[in-house]
């Protein structure tokens, strides 16, 4: 039985036993993929045209045993939740079968009504001989004129909209739908792509984990090779398809510009595709999509919608993920699935590479450290495809469609099936044939941009027009019901609410209730919007209502959040990325809610595995694990050029340059680089500011003048042109470029996140200079110590160690805005150490600093109390609890202050959404080093339940008073009273428990004295930074047996006092000083290549004895011969002709020199001594 029949059920309603074998071995790849092969049937419902029955769903009996039986359709949901009818798909089909496209003059001739194609016509009149099939277009994609197929759209959203608006606001559905006992909620995920798994642990962690996973046949690493990357904003667009009914989505919204650019991109993949077949093969999809509730993920990348890493020169989507939603967990198709569904559709796929063996798994990571800082496309893919067990080519070719600049890759782990499932569908389903390619496919995405310029509406408009009926029968998401504004009648925040209140009408949506309550409760930055559902305006009553939910996540920290409440609560359904769920709110009879109360005793649906690909026998952890490896090539256009254009237009050429710099030293960019870019991007900062004066460059058209700016650049050397990678071919966007209503971000989110560049100081320096000054700050909350602390420091005997004066600036103390003041005196005195007594308590404080730092040449440290801190917060309750206490036994915002408390959780706040780590990660980054205040002892025992309890109750009020009221004072508003009483409860709480509060604390004299130490290391540059780098800095670029020096001095020195030729030959060298460094060169990426170099990685660090044979040298160089032994019985073999250890150069004589001395020999021209018997010394392979 074939791959084909095994993947696709609509191929086959049997299986054979093999499919469900239960396999203990798994491998390492780039889509997850299931444990059994077979997950594309489960629970698929087939269009007529492709299945037996319309009223039956094959689906697995038992996938153990490989059988299947047919069961009803019949699902728990509401009736107004209709599905696509199986006779309309057949309706549709039998309508299509059989028509080809001809050129026609718009007219008619068959026996069966002409086929709307969007601004198509189309009959079943094939083209005359000799004549080339087109498809016909009638107004090249303008709004000018309406279409048939446009008009025909409007009508049918005119005359539903004579019954719809009425009912939901003049009557007041929504408000006047009271939640009750029969009360109810329907929840459907109509589009989700994958959860994104945030690594924890560094790179290296991961990538050590990976290959220890392989190493024990339990996993397979597929490396995916991304025109784009899971992470944001940089390369493409996250699109989502669910059918023509079931919607197209962006990554955070729908209805927009985005939706509509991936949607007529679809379109036209299909009819390039299928040629004249497309329309009938766009119905059957849309069936087949409607019919089985699957969703479609794509990188949408085109030219039109901004610039990323490089301006591609197609517009085209590729496919990243394919889901069942069902009516439980989405279910994501396995890597072979995919493949096999997209050959079938003839939709495009990725590249993809296996390494299911611990030696090609450890190459692959080596070779992208020897590429990650010039690899290219075609350097990229060269060497991968070279050191695969398998390459599975993409449909469309990087280079042709996008261009030299790759994005980056992403390793993840999936099941050991996967290797051999994708060979089965490489063999079943060849690549299939472009049809369409000689057709006339009528205007371009380009051309319809172009020719539409005067508002997003118009070009949405003239979009959804073109792609026609098929994959766009009404404007429903992007117009709504009336002609006004896109989603005009947004729903009221009380539909997130009802929807949490209402009883769950089954196991689907008790668990997105359970997953938004926890985000809640735990305040995750995210959104719950709710928007009326115009598709089910039809089916609203009083006691029905129908609403779409997007579920925005604002922050990815939140992912990182709700990973950990997963371990800690394995019944939660994952948060996924582009989250969209239809709603249904609806009253039920006695006879309806028994049944869902029956059918929801039977049990829910099972957990499975998380509806991921590849779990197979893997833990949970190891199933997770995925790595983003991206490329400098790309890096240097999106993060130091594009995202540093508001640094240097706002603060200058400066500041410029250390964001750039800190963003290097972050990614741990070898000098050689950091010095090339620095050269580069300081001659870009003057070229683009001379041309552009103080007008900032449009980021979403930066590569213009960024493109034309490098293509020169590279032309000057070599060197230039590996630095930037490729260059030139620019295609010019101005023109066409989408129009995107402000407020929006790229990727069509519902709302702007601002993110404004860091403009830090280049940490590059770990140490602070003598001839600078230094500002001491306190990131911290009122009672951290900071002003006696301040006290102690300026009254410590000798100071901070050094010459430099100490003097204090306390906040309480200053007139106006302080961080300005502090400015003033730093000018005043810019040698000074000056001690910043006000909490700096946020992000814009912390660039205040950093600017300071840069123009008036200082460097700063942050002093912060020690706390473990929370998953939201840098500091604990504890913590909180004790500096609560603090500030109500002392006078200024003392214990007679109404309000105290609140301003305390008012500053707790204001660190909300960060843990510690992320917290001290940050100031490390930005300032170069971090100074911990010891706060509580380690030994202490739990917080009291009272204290925890008045802390959490006013962490509560707090959050109500915010959400209704923002930072109005607590002693106004509506929760005064409330107030009041928490602030006298709070008093009375912690003066119960003072004597435990006072227990837990370190003695102020022991914190003083540990500050003082550190901050005397950091003032005389002694202060060893906290490192916050992923991997060692730079590229590697050879591979070599390193040997210890001592051990090649001392076998030198032992052949001097053999032989009087070796004595002679080193009496006027200090070997001493030459010979710092000792090894045997296996291969180097410029001579032997990427995969050559990569081979070495299964040994890394890895001993091997090494024998030294034979003494070469001349007047200019010397050096020993070398013998390569084995490591675990396999023989290393280098590379070089002549495998050696360089021992001296004399001036002007590069090292690979010594590569010529055996031909010297034989020349008569260098020198010989055997070394008998050899001398062994065992060194280590690494890389360099």
């Amino acid at each position: 039985m074939s791959a084909s029949q095994r993947i696709l059920c609509n191929l086959s309603l049997s299986l054979p036993r093999s499919c469900f074998s239960s396999s203990k071995s798994v491998y390492f790849f780039f889509l997850r993929s299931s444990r059994s092969y077979l997950t594309l049937a489960r629970s698929l419902r087939f269009p007529s045209s492709v299945s037996s029955s319309s009223s039956s769903v094959i689906t697995p009996l038992d996938q153990r045993r490989g059988t299947w039986k047919q069961k009803p359709t019949t699902n728990i949901t509401s009736s107004a939740m209709e599905d696509a009818s199986s006779s309309t798909a057949e309706a549709i089909s039998n309508r299509l079968s059989g028509l080809s496209i001809a050129e026609n003059n718009g007219q008619s001739h068959a026996s069966v009504p002409a086929v709307e194609f969007g601004i198509v016509q189309v009959a079943n009149q094939g083209p005359m001989q000799g004549q080339k099939a087109m498809w016909k277009t009638r107004l090249y994609g303008t709004v000018s004129g309406a279409t048939e197929t446009g008009n025909a759209s409007e009508a049918a959203t005119s005359q539903k909209s004579t019954m719809s608006l009425s009912k939901i606001f003049k009557e007041n559905l929504l408000e006047n739908f009271t939640v009750e006992d029969s009360t109810y909620s329907l929840a459907e995920i109509r589009a989700t792509f994958y959860p994104k798994f945030e690594n924890e642990k560094s790179d290296q962690e991961v990538r050590a984990r990976m290959i220890e996973v392989v190493s024990k046949g339990l996993a397979t690493l597929e490396a995916s090779n991304f025109l784009y990357s899971v992470s944001l904003k940089h390369s493409g667009s996250l699109f989502m398809y669910a059918g023509h009914k079931g919607g197209a989505y962006a990554k955070n919204s729908f209805g927009n510009i985005y939706t509509a650019v991936g949607v007529f991109v679809l379109g036209r993949m299909f009819r390039e595709a299928w040629g004249a077949e497309a329309l009938k093969k766009q119905a059957e999809f849309n069936g087949f999509l409607e019919e089985n509730r699957i969703c479609i993920s794509m990188e949408l990348v085109t030219a039109v919608l901004g610039d990323h890493g490089q301006r591609p020169r197609e517009d085209y989507a590729v496919v990243t993920a394919v889901s069942e939603l069902g009516n439980g967990k989405p279910k994501f198709y396995s890597t072979p699935e995919i493949i096999a569904f997209c050959r079938k559709w003839r939709l495009p796929t990725n590249h993809v590479w296996l390494f299911s063996t611990r030696k090609s798994a450890t190459s692959f990571f080596a070779a992208y450290d020897a590429l990650c800082e010039e690899g290219t496309a075609t350097s990229v893919c060269r060497a991968l495809d070279e050191i695969a067990d398998i390459s599975v080519p993409g449909s469309k070719d990087h280079v042709k469609v996008q261009g030299e600049i790759l994005e980056g890759l992403v390793a993840r782990i999936v099941s050991h099936e996967s290797s051999k499932h994708i060979e089965e569908v490489l063999r079943d389903f060849p690549p299939p044939p472009i049809e369409g390619a000689d057709l006339d496919l009528g205007p371009s995405l380009r051309e319809i941009c172009a020719a539409n310029r005067s508002d997003e509406k118009q070009q949405i408009k003239a979009l959804l027009q073109s792609v026609g009926s098929s994959f766009c029968p009404d404007y429903l998401d992007w117009f709504g019901i009336e002609t006004g504004d896109t989603h005009s009648k947004n729903a009221d925040r009380s539909v997130l609410t009802k929807f949490l209140q209402a009883h769950p009408a089954d196991f689907s949506t008790a668990k997105l209730q359970e997953m938004i309550l926890l985000m809640r409760e735990r305040r995750f930055p995210a959104a719950f919007k709710c928007y009326h559902n115009f598709h089910k305006i039809d089916s609203v009553s009083k006691d029905k209502l129908f609403y779409k939910m997007v579920i925005h996540v604002h922050s990815d920290s939140t992912f990182r959040r709700y990973q950990k409440e997963m371990r800690h609560k394995p019944g939660l359904w994952p948060l996924y990325r582009g989250f969209f769920v239809d709603i249904n709110l609806f009253k039920a009879n006695k006879e309806k809610a028994a049944e869902i109360a029956k059918n929801n005793s039977m049990g829910g649906i099972s957990s499975g595995n998380g509806g991921l690909p590849g779990k197979g026998d893997l833990a949970d952890d190891d199933a997770n694990l995925m790595i983003k490896l991206k490329f400098l090539t790309y890096k240097i256009r999106t993060f130091l050029i594009r995202n540093g254009l508001s640094t240097l237009f706002k603060d200058g050429p400066a500041a410029y340059k250390a964001y750039y710099l800190r963003q290097m030293k972050i990614w741990g960019t070898s000098p050689g680089k950091q010095r090339q870019l620095s050269k580069m991007l300081d001659e870009w900062a003057v070229y683009i500011r001379r041309k552009h004066g103080n007008r900032q460059l449009s980021s979403s058209v930066y590569l213009s003048e960024a493109e034309p700016f490098l293509e020169q650049y590279g032309r000057r050397s070599p060197e230039n042109q590996a630095l930037i990678g490729s260059a030139g071919n620019l295609v010019s966007a101005e023109e066409f470029l989408a129009i995107v209503e402000r407020g929006r971000d790229e990727e069509g989110d519902l709302e702007t996140e601002r993110q404004v560049p860091p403009s830090a100081r280049p940490s590059v320096k770990d140490a602070v200079q003598k001839d600078e000054g230094l500002i001491v700050f306190f990131p911290g909350i009122p009672g951290c110590a900071k002003s006696a602390l301040c006290k102690e420091l300026l009254n410590a005997p000798g100071g901070l160690g050094d010459d430099r004066p100490v003097h204090s600036l306390m906040g309480d103390l200053v007139k106006g805005k302080y961080w300005a003041k502090v400015a003033d005196e730093r000018r005043k005195k810019p040698y000074s150490i000056l001690l910043a007594d006000k909490n700096a308590p946020n992000e814009e404080v912390w660039r205040q600093i950093e600017s300071m730092c840069r123009s008036t040449r200082a460097s700063a440290v942050p002093v912060v109390p020690d706390s473990k801190g929370t998953d939201t917060n840098p500091f604990s309750l504890d913590a909180l609890a004790v500096f609560m206490f603090r500030v109500l036994q002392r006078g200024n915002l003392d214990k007679n202050s109404p309000n105290a408390g609140y301003v305390l959780l008012m500053f707790y706040h204001l660190y909300d959404g960060k843990s510690r780590e992320e917290f001290e990660r940050e100031l490390v980054e930005r300032f170069g080093s971090l100074i911990k205040m010891p706060l509580l002892k380690d030994d202490r025992s739990p917080l009291p339940d009272g204290v925890k309890s008045v802390l959490e109750e006013g962490i509560n009020l707090y959050k109500l008073h915010t959400n209704r009221h923002g930072r109005l004072e607590s002693t106004k508003g509506s929760y005064a009273k409330e107030w009041a009483k928490w602030e006298k409860q709070l008093r009375d709480t912690l003066d119960s428990n003072a004597d435990y509060i006072g227990s837990v604390q370190v003695p102020f004299e022991s914190a003083v004295k540990q500050v003082l130490e550190q901050l005397r290391l950091v003032a005389r540059g002694e202060h060893e930074t906290l490192s916050t780098e992923k991997r060692k800095s730079g590229a590697i670029v050879f591979a070599a047996v390193s040997l210890p020096v001592t051990e090649i001095q001392s076998l030198l020195k032992n052949l001097s006092g053999k032989d009087p030729n070796i004595e002679l030959f080193f009496k006027d060298k200090d070997m001493e000083h030459c010979l710092r460094k000792a090894h045997v060169t296996l291969a180097h990426k410029r001579s032997h290549g990427v995969p050559a170099v990569a081979s070495y990685g299964p040994f890394l660090h890895q001993k091997v004895p090494v024998e030294l044979t034979a003494f070469l040298f001349t007047d200019k160089m010397a050096a020993l011969e070398a013998q390569l032994g084995s490591v675990d019985g396999e023989k290393i073999v280098s590379r070089n002709e002549w495998p050696h250890v360089t021992i001296w150069t004399g001036e002007g004589v590069p090292p690979k020199e010594a590569n010529t001395l055996p031909q010297l020999h034989s020349e008569g021209k260098a020198t010989l001594i055997k070394i008998n018997p050899p001398a062994t010394i065992s060194g280590t392979i690494e890389f360099y």
